[in-house]
């Protein structure tokens, strides 16, 4: 076998699961396995945010592969395509330079939905989004025509790298200025949690989760990186929400502010199967795995409904987070189940505190940062909770399919 193609094999896996979400200490633990099945049990693999290096042996040269090269962020029908390469690998049943090829093509790929579609998409789920929030019909209204709006934008601005950094600012000043706007006019109210839901896209909730699981099993340069990349983001989100505030005159909203549920009792429990259906649409889910991924949501969700009536709101989400990865990975070794990574991934816009963290951090550049920085502390431990569910989930998983 030619160790320069079996090297080069486990650089382009491990930079696309690194550009699927996937933790660094799991993406070691994968290539790991690969390499001994090819017959290199002393490979040594350290994955980094921007990049890898992999030796075959100690002592031996090492090879870095930039995971930039990959272009990042892989949707879930292409996550799919690349955990079937993973597995295919880890049985050594495919070799390195076909392998290569697959992992490519899989980066490849296009969208298997139109442009019209992911649009639409993205609106269903920020209007499944909106029902768990319990708001009023004006908001769920608004959510679905801001979601529109934010969908178009993102798809406009997924074709220049240097536009995807601004983007949550433009969104979040878009959104927020509108809203205020309608509010000022006494059309609708300015409902801050309702008008977070169109931005839930670009909330880090997953980052934040998955930098806590790193740092805890270790791994503090990827960690660190995910956090500090996580709170830029609700920076520049709670930016525009602030700049839009002052621009159209009206004060910043507090969480009191919010109008209580007029909907129904049975708005937060339909959320979940809109937001599965947004996320299929949107992120192109693989064929046959929209029953998986709906099992999986209302798993997390049912879990943390329970936990918050048993043990109350911050161990709720350890409750949640521990069912929801329970299920996903055992969903995943069943004979139709999707990776894990595809089912419990959208789990958590159902789980983290994001829409919760972005209030407080508005809160806390606007005018009232006590509260903001209650909010804050709050969501804090929520994220640790969640994250502590995670790692607790993974080696359940395992005992409960043995």
């Amino acid at each position: 076998m030619d160790e320069r193609e079996l090297q080069q094999f486990l650089l382009y896996l491990g930079s696309a699961l690194t550009a699927a979400g996937e933790a660094v200490n799991q993406i070691e633990e994968h290539l790991l396995r690969v390499a001994a099945a090819y017959g290199a049990p002393e490979a040594r693999v350290s994955v980094l945010p921007t990049y890898l290096v992999v030796s075959l042996e100690p002592g031996r040269p090492v090879t870095l592969e930039p995971t930039r090269q990959l272009r990042g962020g892989l949707r879930l029908d292409q996550t799919a395509l690349v955990y079937d390469v993973l597995r295919a690998a880890e049985r050594a049943e495919v070799s390195p330079a076909v392998g290569i090829k697959q992992v490519l093509a899989a980066v490849d790929m296009p969208p298997r939905f139109s442009a019209v579609t992911r649009t639409l998409g993205h609106a269903v789920l920020i209007g499944g989004i909106c029902l768990i929030l319990a708001p009023t019909w004006a908001d769920i209204l608004l959510a679905v025509l801001f979601g529109v709006v934010v969908g178009v934008m993102r798809l406009a601005g997924g074709r220049w790298s240097s536009a995807q950094m601004i983007m949550p600012v433009i969104a979040a000043f878009t959104v927020s200025a509108v809203t205020f706007v309608l509010a000022g006019s006494g059309w609708a109210d300015a409902d801050l949690r309702a008008m977070v839901a169109p931005l839930v896209t670009f909330l880090p909730g997953a980052m934040l989760t998955m930098g806590v699981v790193e740092l805890s099993a270790y791994e503090m340069i990827t960690g660190s990186s995910r956090l500090v990349a996580g709170a830029l983001q609700l920076l520049l989100l709670a930016f525009g929400i602030i700049g839009a505030a002052h621009a159209v005159g009206v004060p910043t909203p507090a969480a009191d502010d919010v109008v209580p549920n007029t909907i129904g009792w049975w708005a937060p429990w339909l959320g979940p199967l809109i937001v599965a259906v947004g996320n299929y649409l949107l992120h192109a889910g693989p064929r046959r795995s929209f029953g998986w991924l709906l099992l999986v949501l209302y798993a997390g969700w049912i879990g943390q409904y329970l936990g918050n009536l048993v043990l109350g709101g911050y161990l709720s989400g350890f409750i949640g987070a521990l069912v929801l990865t329970i299920v996903a990975y055992t969903v995943e070794r069943l004979p139709t189940g999707p990776p894990a990574l595809v089912s419990f991934l959208p789990g958590f816009w159902l789980l983290v505190p994001g829409a919760l963290t972005l209030i407080g951090m508005t809160e806390y550049l606007g005018q009232d940062t006590v509260r903001g920085a209650e909010d804050l502390i709050g969501a804090t431990a929520s994220m640790v909770s969640i994250a502590l569910g995670v790692l607790c989930g993974h080696p359940l998983s395992r005992a409960v399919t043995r």
